[in-house]
């Protein structure tokens, strides 16, 4: 029986020169890859060569990954002079490569990486050759393998971006040092050089500050959390929390350095602050005692602008910047609801004494004062896109999550930007059809998409393009509470993000990468890491066809199997048809769609009801348009026949910020109606409230309008948010539907002070 595995990777760029097919599957993909004839066999008889101390760290982690991994220990030389056998470190001579540039060159005698003398090029080297390697598993019992056959090859290499990130949320759900080594780990392997580490939120301050012990002793725990979806409103009573001893973080940081990787700290501020108060109350407007939260979203605890809450944050800052080294410190910046301050007599006297228009300046004048401050101490902050509301701190970074929109502005001004747009970014966000996935906050960003990501917006002119660093993606984790749902959430789409931000937007190859990306699974199981098959999935789109039809199109990569559909969900698949074409639906329908390879189902079952009604595909006006955030059907979305399920994914709602909804559907010709539907959603978490009034119209020629009665927001919480009108049968052409929005969040709610967000589903008419 042999005791290993072995995989080749599959690799996309076959350069014209090679008569070797290529087979390798590196991710992300090297800019040239030339594969060439031949082999080199890696053994205990093999030397690694680095001349300059310069890059021993590098030497040091190859040697000990061969030994961990393979059982083959691999001497350390600085001085070899017959450097056959050998993986040898060849310092750049040229002054040409830049810090992050390697080739690697593996031929039948030697293996060689070359790099800047003290930049990462040689990790990033080692990361490529180690994807090349065979895989190997250890069977206990089995004598080891005493040699591996790596395959010859040519690789010039270089990233995209400047700044490629990954985020982890750990105040939600606080996760083991050994864990967040794990994390780092997987980020050396797909070359992401920054870590953005979510220390501090109204559920958890997890860093420990020697001045203020009561930040971990109090602010760390919370008396339970809640379980289920917001909308349950469901609570635990376990005691819940953690935090890093300052050792802690020194360990992890200096990990993460011999990795190549910068950790960001992130320290909330203003908002998002609510652990800190329950800890220190005095840091607030009220000075009353608070509790660290155990739900999740925004709280209206949030520090006050006096000037012992600066000192604090300066002396927090001071033990910050002693254990992170690098150039910049988060301070978020977001989400501040600014109730308390219009009510506290300390706050307005600052916004008078420092000549300030409102709240929005007042926070920018926190934000300004916070960064002036870590300036006298050589960093600069990094903020997300809220920072820019009442004027942009100088030199602040700015990290656009709310779209692209913030970034855009933040590089018109000639300010660096990292883009993390949550359509794209947010990988907590549902991969898949939320029916057989585990809860997540919401939102829809399969593989596909995240691989579809396009950090520079073209908006900008060239010179504004170069503003934009890069770009990460953020782990939040209020609905994941184990390592294992982090790391399910996490793979394979950080794979994909990798390739968006280190590979040339022209040699991206997205059909390639969902064949590469698969051969990484194996990798995942032998490092006991878990990942999601979602992309093995069905995906489905519609359009509107001649009356009431729609035109259903079913989507999956051609490289996995073929799509297979039935209207009978009880058939055996065997029984399913081929699909090959767009499908006409005439009449409501129950269908279900997989992907089936030599006959086997290679993902999970697509089921969906599409309801045909006499309001499906029909025209509809809006007097005001929907928020472009949350608008991506169009007016289709409401008409398509598909009711919205929940758990919520974005696509299937259409949402108003502060607006009230008013349409006008045009069905056409005048119809018998008896019945009205329309479906509302109710998230206070994310700021998302019933309408607080819903009333219908009728009319023949779409000018006189006649009312069919009023719905209150009770009424409509009675129905469990789809109302359902039932009327005499009458005859209209036109239906209109006009629903208030809630108007301004109210206090003690998450976001108070900020506008509620109106959401709706599929309007139906029978």
């Amino acid at each position: 029986m042999k005791n290993y595995l072995l995989l080749i990777f599959v690799s996309a760029l076959v350069c014209v020169n090679a008569q070797t097919k290529n087979t390798f599957s590196i991710i992300p993909m090297p800019n040239l890859i030339r594969p060439m004839e031949g082999k080199f066999v890696l053994s205990s008889q093999t030397k690694i060569v680095a001349s300059d101390t310069a890059n021993y760290k590098d030497a040091f982690y190859l040697r000990n990954f061969l030994k961990e991994v393979y059982d083959v220990y691999v001497p350390l030389l600085t001085d070899y002079k017959n450097t056959s056998n050998a993986i040898v470190f060849n310092y750049d001579a040229t002054g040409t490569y830049k810090k992050e540039q390697y080739d690697l060159n593996i031929q039948a005698n030697k293996i060689t990486i070359t790099a800047l003398k003290g930049g990462s090029g040689f990790f990033y080297g080692i990361q490529s050759l180690i994807q090349i390697l065979p895989l190997y598993q250890k069977v206990a019992g089995n004598p080891p393998q005493l040699t591996f056959d790596v395959p010859c090859v040519k690789i010039q290499d270089a990233p995209r971006f400047k700044y490629r990130g990954m985020h982890l949320d750990v105040s939600r759900h606080f996760f083991r040092k050994e864990f967040v080594k794990k994390y780092i780990d997987l980020l050396a392997l797909y070359k992401f050089n920054t870590c953005h580490w979510h220390l501090t939120d109204a559920q958890g301050w997890r860093i420990e500050i020697k001045k203020y012990p009561l930040l971990t002793t109090v602010g760390a725990f919370r008396s339970g959390s809640m379980i289920g979806t917001y909308s349950d409103q469901k609570f635990d009573d376990l005691p819940y929390g953690g935090f890093y001893t300052q050792n802690d973080i020194r360990e992890i940081v200096a990990y993460a350095k011999q990795r190549h990787i910068t950790i960001l700290p992130e320290i909330e501020m203003p908002g998002h602050s609510q652990a800190a108060l329950a800890a220190y109350p005095w840091l607030g407007c009220k000075n009353q005692t608070v509790q660290t939260a155990k739900a999740w979203g925004v709280f209206e605890n949030v520090f006050c602008s006096k000037d012992s809450t600066f000192n604090f944050i300066k002396d927090v800052l001071d033990e910050v910047i002693a254990l992170f080294p690098g150039d910049y410190i988060h301070i978020g910046g977001d989400e501040c609801p600014k109730l308390q301050w219009k009510a506290c007599p300390t706050c307005q006297a600052r916004l008078k004494k420092e000549g300030l228009k409102d709240e929005n300046e007042l926070q920018s004048f926190f934000i300004k004062r916070v960064s002036n401050y870590l300036k006298t101490k050589k960093r600069s902050i990094v903020g997300w896109d809220e920072i820019i509301e009442g004027g942009l701190a100088p030199g602040a970074t700015v990290m656009s999550w709310r779209g692209f929109d913030g970034g855009v502005e933040a590089a018109k001004m000639k300010h660096d930007v990292i883009m993390t747009p949550g359509e794209f970014c947010y990988f907590d966000h549902y991969q898949a059809q939320p029916k057989d996935e585990p809860v997540a906050i919401g939102g829809f960003t399969p593989l596909e998409k995240v691989y579809a990501f396009e950090p520079v917006p073209a908006s900008l002119n060239d010179e504004e393009k170069k503003y934009v660093k890069g770009a990460q993606a953020n782990v939040w984790t209020e609905y994941m509470a184990t390592e294992e749902h982090v790391e399910y959430m996490l793979n394979p789409r950080l794979a994909a993000l990798s390739e968006v931000l280190w590979t040339k937007k022209e040699n991206k190859n997205e059909s390639d990468f969902l064949r590469r990306v698969q051969n990484h699974f194996a990798l995942y199981k032998l490092r006991n890491i878990n990942f999601s098959k979602t992309l093995y999935d069905v995906n489905f789109s519609l359009k509107p066809a001649f009356k009431n039809n729609v035109l259903l199109s079913l989507t999956a990569n051609k490289s996995l199997g073929d799509i297979y559909y039935t209207n009978n969900s009880s058939l055996p698949v065997s029984q399913w048809s081929k699909y090959d074409t767009a499908l006409m639906v005439p009449s409501t329908v129950d269908f279900a769609a997989a992907v089936l390879k030599d006959g086997k189902l290679q993902g999970k079952i697509l089921q969906r009801k599409i309801h045909i009604n006499k309001a499906t595909g029909k025209e509809l006006k809006f007097k005001t348009e929907p928020s472009k955030y949350y608008n991506k059907g169009g007016a289709f979305t409401l008409v398509n026949g598909i009711k919205a399920v929940l758990p919520r994914i974005n696509n299937e709602w259409l949402g108003w910020s502060g607006d009230d909804m008013e349409l006008t559907l045009d069905l056409g010709e005048s119809t018998n109606i008896s019945t009205l539907e329309v479906g509302f959603l109710n998230e206070e978490l994310n700021w998302i409230y019933l309408p607080r009034e819903l009333e219908f119209f009728t009319s023949e020629d779409g000018l006189i309008f006649k009312s069919l009665g009023n719905i209150n927001t009770a009424q409509i919480k009675e129905q469990n948010r789809v109302v359902t009108l039932k009327t005499e049968t009458l005859k209209t052409r036109y239906v209109k539907i006009s629903a208030k929005n809630a108007g301004k969040i109210p206090s003690g709610k998450p976001g108070a002070g900020e506008n509620c967000w109106l959401f709706c589903d599929e309007i139906s008419i029978d």
